[in-house]
């Protein structure tokens, strides 16, 4: 037992989890090119016209996935911010700053393609809706944490001060996925649910699925290979990194 307890944690070192993360990322890598061909495939050719917003609602197979992977990303970098600040370790901090450019790109997408899609939908780019107002937050949340981790020289006290501030706006997550709900707004209510029948065509519901899978792979390449580069940087007056660069 104690031997498979010290076989996972020793991952928690830089160096053990720079190693892995070298195997692991083109696995991903290739997952996320291949769900993506295919998930745009389904989303834009095979997927029938929808009989009330017709072929604009198509936007719905990037916009709903980038959505999604805005407000998981965040959660999953407050808590490797907030495992960092609790027990002091050295990647979570890592892997807390791999993610939130990643985030931020899926912000910023998600109310890119939410505006395509309200334009001929609600006839205006943008209204302060509840969704769209905190999703916004959102991504200002992102761009604070990536310039307060530039503005601060010493990395261990910028993990820390970015995990004060990841733990604080995390309270904006459910905000965001619970919108539809408490307030009076534009959005329509989730298509897909666990306690309910989906109410778009199975076709549709494929194509969707296969493209938030997509999103998840290309988060975790991009994640792998951003905390390679952030550990190389940090850890670059080791001898195990002066010997990988080698």
């Amino acid at each position: 037992m104690n031997t498979q307890v010290i076989h996972w944690f020793k991952f928690a070192s830089p160096q053990n989890f720079y190693n892995l993360a070298g195997r692991m990322w083109p696995w991903f890598a290739t997952l996320a090119t291949l769900l993506t061909a295919v998930g745009l495939w389904i989303s834009f050719f095979v997927a029938p016209t929808d009989a009330q917003q017709g072929e604009g609602y198509r936007i719905i197979f990037v916009h709903v996935p980038t959505s999604q992977m805005s407000m998981f990303i965040y959660i999953v970098m407050a808590a490797w911010a907030g495992f960092g600040l609790a027990f002091n370790t050295r990647l979570s901090g890592m892997m807390a700053s791999a993610l939130a450019p990643t985030g931020a790109l899926f912000a910023f997408l998600s109310l890119v393609t939410g505006a395509l899609w309200g334009k001929p939908m609600w006839g205006a780019w943008w209204v302060w809706d509840a969704r769209l107002t905190s999703e916004l937050i959102l991504l200002f949340l992102y761009l604070g944490f990536l310039a307060l981790q530039a503005s601060i020289d010493d990395p261990r006290r910028a993990d820390k001060a970015c995990a004060v501030l990841a733990l604080v706006g995390v309270v904006n997550v459910p905000i965001i996925y619970f919108s539809v709900k408490w307030w009076n707004t534009l959005h329509q209510g989730a298509s897909v649910s666990l306690t309910r029948s989906p109410t778009m065509a199975s076709t549709m519901l494929w194509g969707m699925l296969i493209m938030v899978v997509a999103c998840w792979m290309y988060a975790i390449t991009i994640a792998l290979l951003r905390v390679r580069n952030i550990i190389l940087e940090r850890e670059r007056h080791t001898e195990w990194v002066k010997h990988a660069l080698e």
